[in-house]
């Protein structure tokens, strides 16, 4: 009994999780609802690779032709699907226990992100390079067994919401949350990686643009801005008020 005491979350944390949970399914129930038209996202689509053809940064072909047939897209094919079911919300929970500031950071900025990237997924649905009839292929539901386009899996989730990326987006800002909180230099370095690990896996399992990487990475810079924001409006309310002598 004293060691299932000791492994059950606290009330507060109980509170933490319940209140995440939460504020991801509307999330999702909202990305959901914003499902937009096919056609609409696979001609945004067009338009974003015409955009980094003329900057010169449409590396989505050469990434997954490079890597196709290696162990490095197995990796990076676990890695996709891992980064937001796992690692996320093992982050925040490590983060929790080991630094409740840095904790309160990237919880918010997820939060704000996710409020931000809402009305983009409505106004501006994109398809996803697997679907945007550019010659890629999803390499996920090919070598993993887990079907991304299956009728139960969309049931859960909007196939058109590629900008921005949040899977980038995130492992950046979960990158750096997780480097501010370990000692250890190589730890350090490593969580670090996870950004850019991440940003080739989604190019590499065609999921993204290299357009929806930039916006991801941008939308959560704004969350992080948001969320500090929204700490220091609060921090006067929490802060007691002395009576005058």
């Amino acid at each position: 009994m004293t060691t299932l005491r000791r492994l059950s979350p606290s009330p507060a944390a109980q509170l933490q999780l319940g209140l995440f949970l939460l504020a991801y399914l509307l999330y999702s129930a909202a990305r959901w609802v914003t499902v937009g038209d096919i056609d609409v996202a696979k001609a945004n689509a067009g338009w974003i690779m015409s955009v980094e053809h003329h900057l010169g940064v449409a590396s989505e072909a050469s990434v997954q032709h490079g890597l196709r047939g290696t162990w490095m897209l197995w990796i990076l094919n676990h890695l996709y699907l891992a980064a937001q079911l796992v690692v996320l919300p093992g982050s925040l929970v490590f983060l929790y226990r080991r630094s409740r500031p840095l904790y309160e950071r990237l919880r918010n900025t997820i939060l704000a992100t996710w409020l931000i990237s809402i009305p983009v997924y409505a106004v501006f649905p994109v398809a996803p390079p697997r679907l945007a009839d550019v010659g890629l292929v999803d390499t996920i539901t090919s070598q993993t067994g887990f079907a991304l386009s299956g009728k139960l899996t969309t049931s859960f989730y909007n196939e058109l919401a590629a900008v921005p990326s949040l899977h980038v987006g995130f492992a950046v800002a979960i990158g750096i949350a997780l480097a501010a909180g370990l000692q250890n230099r190589v730890a350090k370095a490593i969580a670090l990686l996870w950004g850019p690990t991440i940003a080739l896996a989604v190019l590499a399992t065609g999921n993204h643009f290299v357009f929806d990487i930039v916006a991801g990475v941008a939308a959560a810079g704004l969350g992080y801005g948001l969320g500090i924001l929204a700490t220091r409006l609060r921090a006067p309310e929490l802060t007691p008020q002395l009576s005058p002598a």
